[in-house]
């Protein structure tokens, strides 16, 4: 039953995708969709749509953007302090998986 309720609330609540935070946490690092975009290996505007998009979920402004710089908002502040905690954690479990491989 606890089971059910699990999948349930899931269904209905959107999850963060991690290709969408490894682009928002780029970009909060260097500041710039072109250097976020070169660094992860996609297009600028592959980098733009998922900062869009990630905005558009979480209906809130995650980047103030000026000219060619992006700084963080109020809102993206808090969200870089769970994406970072987020990215480690799906780093961990890949550690610990590729050692019971071995």
């Amino acid at each position: 039953m606890r089971e059910i309720s699990f999948v349930r609330y899931h269904a209905m609540t959107p999850i963060l995708d991690s290709r969408k935070l490894l682009a928002f946490t780029t970009l909060s690092r260097l500041g710039s969709f072109t250097l976020a975009a070169h660094e992860l290996h996609l297009t600028q505007s592959a980098v733009s749509h998922a900062i869009k998009s990630l905005e558009q979920e979480l209906d809130c402004r995650l980047f103030d953007r000026k000219g060619r710089r992006v700084t963080l908002t109020p809102p993206g502040s808090q969200l870089l302090d769970h994406a970072h905690k987020i990215i480690a954690e799906m780093q961990s479990a890949r550690q610990d998986l590729a050692a019971l491989a071995k």
